[in-house]
C-alpha cells in the first residue's frame, strides 16, 4: 500500500501541478490584461487560487515521496492538498483526477502498516 501511496501522490502532484500551472496563469493574465466582457473574468480571491496552486502540488509530491518511509505524515499531506484543491477549484474535468489521486494515495498511506511492526506508524 505505501507503494501505492507513493505513486498516486507523485501522479496527483504532477497533475495539480498542471492544473495549477494553468490557474497560475490565468489570474497574472487577467491581472495584466484586464477583464474580457462575456469570456474571460478575474476570481474572486485570486490570492487564495494562487497560494494553493503553489502549494498543493508540493504537498502533494511530498507526501507521495515520504509515503514509504513516513507513511502517517505522507499521507496527511496528500490529504491536505487533495482539500485545497477541492476547496479552491471545486470538482470539476481537470482537478477531478488529481483530488482523486490525491485522496487516494492520502488514504492509503494512512491505512498502511508495516507488516512486521506491531502499531502502524509510531
Amino acid at each position: 500500500m505505501r507503494n501505492a501511496a507513493l505513486v498516486l501522490g507523485l501522479i496527483g502532484g504532477i497533475l495539480a501541478m498542471i492544473v495549477g500551472f494553468f490557474v497560475y496563469g490565468y489570474t497574472v493574465f487577467i491581472d495584466w490584461f484586464g477583464e474580457v466582457p462575456d469570456l474571460a473574468y478575474q476570481v474572486e480571491n485570486p490570492e487564495l487560487f494562487r497560494t494553493v496552486a503553489f502549494l498543493a502540488p508540493l504537498l502533494a509530491i511530498a507526501g507521495g515521496a515520504m509515503a514509504r518511509a513516513r507513511a502517517l505524515w505522507g499521507g496527511v499531506l496528500m490529504l491536505l492538498a487533495a482539500a485545497g484543491i477541492l476547496y479552491a477549484f471545486g470538482f470539476g474535468v481537470f482537478t477531478m483526477f488529481p483530488i482523486a489521486f490525491c485522496a487516494l494515495g492520502g488514504v492509503l498511506a494512512v491505512a498502511a502498516g508495516r507488516p512486521d511492526e506491531e502499531k502502524a506508524h509510531f
